[in-house]
């Protein structure tokens, strides 16, 4: 890797795992604790997320448990869900929170590939405005004197290869997870 697009390599990478990140969070049929990420909670006066409070559990496939380890934190867990609004009703039996995951109606699945694709899309003009930014720090180089028209133009073809390698890992992703989300 060329010192001069370390950088850039950086940024598109991260931009791809803020991505995976993202639609970790988007619901499938089948419950995930990743869908509790999101919630957070006040825990003696800080913000916490819910696995830092309780202890996470899927049962049956169909029933996410969560065990809180100080019981007067259940109201706290369970307003955070609804206030979340991820679409789950939390119950509670005094001990343990339990949520069931509906199966996931047809029009609840397009719903989420089609906030799916615009998660893809907003990634992919986020590496696209990498590659400009980076083109631009080039361009900035060489009207600086430090690289030549050869090296620049040669610099910019290694730069859009690796910007088309990292939109094909979006779209490779967002394909993977359109299928998880239509088939469970």
């Amino acid at each position: 890797m060329d010192a001069d697009l370390k950088e850039p390599q950086k940024k598109l990478e991260s931009a791809v795992e803020f991505f995976k990140k993202e639609i970790q969070t988007l619901r499938t049929g089948r419950p995930s604790l990743s869908l509790l990420e999101n919630v957070k909670i006040s825990y003696y006066g800080n913000p916490s997320s819910v696995d830092k409070v309780a202890s996470l559990n899927i049962m049956d496939n169909r029933i996410i448990v969560i065990s809180p380890w100080d019981m007067k934190m259940i109201p706290e867990i369970e307003k955070a869900i609804m206030a979340a609004n991820i679409g789950l009703t939390p119950q509670n039996d005094g001990k343990v929170i339990r949520i069931a995951v509906p199966p996931m109606t047809e029009e609840r699945r397009k719903q989420m590939v089609k906030l799916l694709k615009k998660m893809a899309e907003d990634a992919k003009i986020a590496i696209r405005n990498i590659r400009r930014d980076g083109n631009d720090e080039l361009k900035k180089k060489k009207s600086d004197g430090l690289i030549q028209e050869d090296r620049l133009k040669k610099l910019q073809d290694e730069l859009q290869k690796i910007t088309d390698q990292t939109v094909q890992k979006v779209d490779d992703l967002t394909q993977k997870k359109e299928q998880e989300i239509m088939t469970t």
